[in-house]
């Protein structure tokens, strides 16, 4: 439905003006929406190949934990030994104005900070194992989260392009059209007024 809107030349340059910014807006969005769902397949991708190999990695760690615990008991006080990990630094970085996160794992030199006296090659095999696993961890944090912000993204994106496509766009255009029939009709209308007057003095001076 056309927006109800005084039909002068001046609302209907007003009028077009918008429809022309709607339409290069949608097309923007449009373009945006398709780099946003390229650079997602990607990362989908990405992360079904991290998802199979943190899983293999996981099940390597957890086994050789297993093993470690049969042959110390508990070993908790020798993971009480190994420091912290503060390797990791994350930035972010900008496709189509969504910020997405750059984690970076700067890996320190492995360093055994237990004893060896009453420990086996089993817990050297689980904390090399857990090494390798915070590794993948981070990675596919990195890309998990920006599958997660991709995704609202394009949701966001997509429910934009739709409102300028269904709503804005055709009601503009049915504004364009609505005041362009009123002036086309008050011009007729002026033309025949003015025929009729230019009639009635050409009639008045035939008679004199």
């Amino acid at each position: 439905m056309a927006q109800q809107v005084f039909p002068t030349k001046g609302n209907l340059i007003a009028t077009k003006r918008s429809l022309a910014l709607a339409m290069l807006g949608y097309d923007l969005l449009d373009r945006k929406r398709n780099i946003l769902i390229r650079e997602l397949m990607s990362l989908v991708d990405r992360a079904e190949e991290l998802k199979a190999s943190v899983e293999d990695v996981y099940k390597e760690a957890y086994a050789a934990l297993q093993l470690a615990n049969i042959s110390h008991g508990v070993i908790t006080p020798y993971a009480e030994c190994v420091p912290v990990e503060n390797g990791l630094d994350i930035t972010s970085r900008s496709v189509m104005g969504v910020e997405l996160p750059k984690v970076t794992f700067k890996a320190q030199e492995l360093d055994i900070n237990y004893g060896f006296m009453n420990t086996t090659s089993q817990l050297d095999r689980a904390y090399l194992a857990f090494d390798k696993v915070k590794k993948l961890t981070a990675e596919l944090a990195e890309v998990e989260s920006s599958i997660y912000r991709l995704s609202t993204a394009i949701r966001k994106t997509q429910r934009r392009a739709n409102a300028l496509q269904n709503i804005i766009i055709p009601r503009s255009r049915e504004t364009v059209k609505y005041i362009s029939d009123s002036l086309e009709e008050k011009e007729r209308e002026e033309f025949s007024r003015l025929k009729v007057i230019k009639a009635v003095k050409l009639k008045k001076s035939s008679g004199k």
